[in-house]
């Protein structure tokens, strides 16, 4: 599907943009306080030149009425799907949305009734957390396991222990924000075994799919290795997180059984907007020619994560979990005492606090930035608990 074209040169992501004062949520936040932030999962990069081609292109037509998807978007995205994880899916499987933060909503909504139970593993992405009180429904977490070296596991007998005969879906996360797993195919295939064997829908968020980090780890979509799973399942996806555009607002979900499709769809009626002109017309380039810059950006992301590991990892008094997927670092700093964020902005460095994923005492690090700007990071982080 993706050949060699005019945008197959490189990305310049060591190139400085001046993001203070453009309205940027991530680099606002910190506004004028001089600390780096690290937060929020917004790579400091510019897009890559098909896309803003793209949006140019757009924009000789002076019109931006409502807009309808690309005719050939469907197609390209089963293409990519299939290209990038070996996922075969239909396009009318295919339900767009403004975001993918909305999907989770509406997948709660869409799913059993008031009151009803929904799982989550912790420490998550904190819409997790939110969505289902949001949609009026219970959430149960299910701690994921931290082993002595840091990389988080299953706990499949509290999984177990966690169902409850109103429980009816459970929210994944694959790869898994915060904590980098790329979950496996056993592991995959346990949790299909278990939503199986209680009826429980599956909500799996992929929107970091095509970040992965690990040479001998892959992508796999829990709907695509189990037909019955699939019925009952909803898959988010996006270009937002890969090709750095989550501005420009467009996700879309997979359903592949046609009654779930439909409550999904009543429950987004009057409620969720569609997408927007130019959130059409970026994904349409990001999925045909975006390829090789996403290959020049994981590479660069693995030059950063070796870095960043190779300073956390000597620091006495913080643990790093190694990311297989994501730029985003897992950081235990109980060690520096009951508020580890209020250390690291005193330090100069604002990353997410891990109470907004449930885990009190954890950090993450967003290290999707200039080579130039994650060395300032490792001078500031040698002196944190000094």
């Amino acid at each position: 599907m993706e050949t060699e074209d005019k945008w197959a040169g490189a990305g310049d992501f060591d190139r400085l943009y001046q993001r203070e004062g453009t309205g940027s949520v991530k680099w606002d936040r910190y506004r004028g306080t001089g600390i780096i932030p690290l937060w929020v999962a917004d790579m400091d990069f510019a897009a890559p030149d098909a896309v803003i081609d793209a949006l140019r292109a757009r924009l000789q037509h002076p019109v931006f009425g409502y807009t309808n998807a690309p005719e050939e978007l469907a197609d390209t995205i089963c293409a990519y799907v299939a290209a990038t994880t070996g996922w075969s899916i239909r396009r009318e499987w295919i339900v767009w949305l403004p975001g993918l933060v909305s999907g989770l909503h509406v997948s709660c909504r869409a799913v059993g009734e008031a009151g009803d139970g929904v799982i989550a593993a912790t420490p998550v992405y904190p819409p997790f957390l939110s969505a289902p009180a949001l949609s009026q429904r219970e959430l149960v977490t299910v701690a994921l396991r931290r082993e002595p070296d840091g990389r988080y596991e299953w706990d499949f007998e509290r999984l177990e222990t966690a169902v409850t005969p109103r429980t009816r879906l459970l929210l994944l996360c694959n790869p898994h924000n915060p904590v980098g797993r790329v979950w496996t195919t056993q592991e995959l295939a346990t949790i299909a075994n278990w939503s199986e064997r209680h009826g429980i829908t599956v909500c799996s968020d992929e929107i970091h799919a095509d970040l992965v980090l690990d040479n001998d780890k892959r992508h796999i979509p829990i709907a695509m290795q189990h037909p019955a799973l699939a019925e009952r399942s909803i898959t988010l996806m996006a270009p937002s997180k890969t090709f750095n555009i989550p501005g420009l607002g467009f996700s879309f979900a997979v359903i592949p059984g046609g009654e779930l499709r439909r409550r999904f769809r009543e429950t987004m009626k009057g409620i969720v907007p569609d997408v927007n002109t130019f959130g059409y017309a970026a994904a349409l380039a990001a999925y045909q020619h975006g390829a090789a810059w996403r290959q020049q950006l994981l590479a660069y992301l693995r030059g950063n994560r070796a870095r960043l590991l190779e300073v956390l990892e000597r620091h006495p008094r913080l643990q790093v979990t190694h990311p297989e997927a994501t730029y985003l670092a897992w950081v235990d700093a109980r060690a520096l005492g009951d508020d580890p964020q209020k250390a690291f902005e005193r330090a100069g460095l604002g990353p997410s606090d891990g109470r907004d994923f449930g885990a009190p005492g954890f950090v993450r690090i967003n290290f999707g930035c200039r080579r130039a700007l994650l060395e300032e990071v490792a001078e500031r982080l040698s002196v944190i608990g000094s």
